[in-house]
């Protein structure tokens, strides 16, 4: 399992290097979450005892991750996935006592005002995050201080910049790539709010081969998974890194 071997890159993801590949594919809602997450990490300040909100965390990877490698409490909510089954893969990796699984969606979340110091948002933020309104209602949920980081494909240049969605990726992902902001685009949508400072907006250097490297494994792996990855992969070799990547965005609430 060439692919799958692949997934194992201690030089340049050393955390993430230390979980299975095979387990990490078979939780697969999207390119590698923890890989996302590690580098995401590096420009947030989390520590043990934090309390930490997952959002949009899929399956339980990133929050297994987070309690693990950080030692701080998380609160796993997605809306897709039962809690019930995330809670499962809590039990199984040995983090329940950190981690507890909502069942909620991100424009009603059932937390108290102030009650995180971390929110985190892995490969999720593009379904919910990209309107106007929506991070004055977040940051509700954070202490002042409290830090917030996602993860989220990005365009290298806007698309409106464009005038439109490159064929190869509109083939695959349709018109979900309008969601796909640069890093510069979140930077602006934040800190004009007056609502948080952004600590970092960049892309993921090598986006798009860590995208290309994940999709050959879920290939590999899954069932039926060279008719499914396929396009992604194609999509991916065609793009060559010219316009997709990873916004990573960190931001303090004031």
């Amino acid at each position: 399992m060439t692919a799958l071997n692949d997934l194992v890159r201690p030089d340049r993801y050393p955390r993430s290097s230390r979980y299975d590949p095979a387990w990490l594919v078979g939780l697969d809602m999207g390119p590698n979450p923890l890989w996302l997450l590690e580098d995401l990490a590096r420009d947030l300040d989390l520590r043990p005892g934090m309390r930490v909100l997952d959002l949009g965390s899929g399956k339980g990877a990133t929050s297994v991750f987070l309690a693990r490698e950080f030692g701080v409490d998380v609160v796993a909510a997605d809306w897709w996935i039962p809690a019930e089954d995330a809670a499962a893969v809590f039990a199984e990796t040995g983090v329940a006592g950190r981690v507890s699984a909502v069942r909620a969606e991100a424009h009603a979340l059932p937390f108290e005002p102030e009650s995180f110091d971390a929110i985190v948002s892995i490969d999720a933020f593009e379904y919910f995050g990209t309107a106007d309104g929506y991070l004055p209602y977040l940051t509700r949920f954070l202490r002042p201080g409290g830090q917030l980081g996602i993860a989220t494909p990005a365009m290298t240049r806007e698309v409106r910049d464009l005038g439109a969605i490159p064929p190869h990726i509109k083939r695959v992902v349709g018109w979900e790539a309008i969601a796909w902001h640069t890093a510069q685009w979140w930077r602006f949508q934040w800190e004009i709010t007056e609502l948080v400072d952004v600590t970092s907006a960049r892309l993921q250097e090598d986006a798009w081969r860590d995208w290309l490297l994940w999709a050959r494994a879920c290939a590999e792996l899954q069932p039926d998974g060279e008719r499914t990855n396929r396009p992604v992969i194609d999509m991916l070799v065609e793009d060559g890194g010219e316009h997709l990547s990873f916004a990573l965005v960190t931001a303090r609430k004031r």
